[in-house]
């Protein structure tokens, strides 16, 4: 069974059709790098999973439970709303930390409210709720660990570099465990210094229990990471397939010309 399927999604915005019939499905730990142009729907479609945009049409399935179906769509609460984005995981392009929290407070925040939205519902004792909140201390600490920066658990975004900001972003995204880890473009505000160690920490991620999608510019890592690669245009998968067959044997016109382009660095 699939971890995600996405059937037929389209969505417009001011009468421009976005999307026009999306469908994929990925199998879980499976890597999955969009490429296309600026405008070809791909940052859409990751809203779209995320909840932060609704399709006009189309379903989501994850684990073979349908998340999302534009036929019976109704107005769906907060409470709801976030209980569906908990399916997946979102680093965005420009990180998107609080400023007014420290590194590990940034991560921790999320699992706390959580938490204490259980605790409160459930009336747990106080003891029970501090060694639990320890306990999301300790996780925070631990993903902190993985990317890297544990001994900055106590700084503030603005006394960090942008690649540091954006491995605190990925730690914040893995901290409740979502389903599907997605990027959008993790490096396109970082200079070349930088990008590199954002990509590494993504690669190390990669894993038989995690399934990641990645909205990406960085052909060579799309080329080496993932297990599938989707190409769009103008709102539609031009092409998919493994990367051997993207990028060693296009078989669309605008994919080659989009690969042309790409390795002229235009």
């Amino acid at each position: 069974m699939s971890v995600l399927e996405v059937k037929n999604i389209r969505k417009s915005f001011d009468g421009e059709e976005v999307l026009k019939g999306i469908n994929f499905s990925l199998e879980k730990g499976e890597v999955l790098a969009i490429i296309g142009s600026s405008g070809s729907g791909k940052t859409t479609l990751l809203r779209c999973l995320n909840y932060l945009v609704t399709p006009d049409k189309g379903q989501i399935y994850v684990n073979g439970e349908c998340i999302f179906d534009a036929e019976g769509r109704r107005r769906m609460s907060e409470k709801e709303l976030r209980e569906k984005r908990l399916h997946f995981g979102l680093v965005f392009q420009s990180f998107h930390l609080f400023p007014q929290y420290n590194v590990l407070k940034n991560v921790t925040l999320a699992e706390e409210l959580q938490l204490k939205e259980a605790c409160k519902a459930n009336k747990t004792p106080k003891e029970e709720k501090r060694k639990a909140l320890a306990e999301v201390t300790a996780h925070a600490e631990g993903l902190l660990s993985q990317v890297g920066l544990l001994e900055k658990k106590n700084a503030y975004p603005c006394e960090l570099s942008g690649g540091q900001q954006q491995r605190v972003a990925i730690a914040r995204a893995l901290a409740l465990n979502p389903d599907i880890l997605c990027f959008d473009e993790p490096t396109s505000a970082l200079d070349p210094a930088l990008t590199g160690e954002v990509l590494r920490v993504i690669r190390g991620l990669k894993s038989s229990e995690r399934t990641m999608i990645v909205v990406t510019h960085e052909m060579e890592f799309a080329r080496r990471v993932a297990d599938k690669v989707i190409y769009m245009a103008d709102g539609v998968i031009e092409e998919l397939g493994a990367p051997e067959q993207i990028f060693t044997n296009p078989q669309s016109e605008k994919l080659k010309a989009f690969l042309r382009n790409a390795a002229e660095g235009l």
